[in-house]
């Protein structure tokens, strides 16, 4: 089960290094499922595998001219506020269950999850749809004030769902900050590592039971994935990674809402 689990970080990585999503998405449930550990600590790990691999991943990217080292700032910066404030001081407060009608009962987790997945299946629709390609500014033309304003919702709502990164990070570059679809993956993942390399901290204050051997092996392999999908994505076009990332957000939306509705 290890070797599949090891394996399947590696997947993960190349997720990341193609697309630049699937990283909190699909480490969680592989440290869980194949590892065997605990939920809780297990997105302890996530913040640090997907934070350390994304920075890393990240370097290629910004070799090749694909980070937009400023707009992740300006992004960057107000979604790790808003993550942060919406993680302290508003989820704490949703009620669990958030309501109950007889033997009907919807708890505090369902809801959040549903509500991930309904913000997926938006992104995926936006990404797939044909002739609505993303409108591309030239760099000294970008919009600050409204990327810094997309920066906190998105982090208002990656902080409301407790996961997110690049599903939602990269729809609001490509169609609303008008990035083309390689620069939104290699800035994408600068904000990623910044976003969870900065909540990893916060675990280690907690007092949890970091593994480090294990953390770091298995970061090991993640970033493998990751260089390998970066290397790969010279080869593919804007055109032909927009829809499979769409694609690929709309598989993960409906498998989640048909998880949380009816398992």
């Amino acid at each position: 089960m290890e070797v599949l689990g090891y394996a399947a970080s590696v997947i993960m990585g190349l997720s990341l290094g193609l697309i630049g999503g699937g990283g909190s998405i699909l480490t969680v449930p592989i440290l869980v499922y194949l590892f065997g550990v605990d939920p809780v600590l297990a997105t302890a790990y996530s913040l640090f595998v997907v934070g350390l691999t994304s920075l890393i991943g990240s370097f290629s990217h910004f070799r090749a001219g694909n980070v937009r080292l400023k707009t992740a700032l300006v992004f960057g910066l107000p979604s790790i506020a808003a993550v942060y404030a919406v993680r302290k001081f508003a989820v704490p407060h949703i009620p669990d269950p958030v309501f109950q009608a007889g033997q009907v009962e919807v708890a505090k987790g369902t809801l959040l999850m549903l509500l991930f997945a309904l913000l997926m299946l938006g992104a995926s629709y936006s990404m797939i749809r044909p002739g609505r390609p993303g409108r591309e500014r030239a760099g000294n033309k970008q919009n600050y004030p409204l990327i810094f304003a997309e920066g906190l919702l998105v982090g208002g709502l990656t902080g409301l769902v407790g996961a997110g990164g690049g599903f939602l990070i990269i729809p609001a570059l490509v169609l609303l900050a008008g990035l083309p679809m390689k620069q939104a993956v290699g800035t994408s993942l600068v904000i990623i590592a910044l976003k969870s390399l900065i909540g990893f901290t916060g675990d280690l204050g907690a007092g949890q039971p970091i593994d480090y051997g294990f953390m770091l092996l298995f970061s090991a392999f993640s970033i493998a994935g990751i260089l390998a999908g970066s290397y790969l994505s010279r080869f593919i076009s804007n055109e032909k990674l927009k829809p499979a990332f769409g694609w690929f957000v709309l598989v993960m939306g409906a498998y989640i809402v048909i998880k949380e509705v009816f398992f």
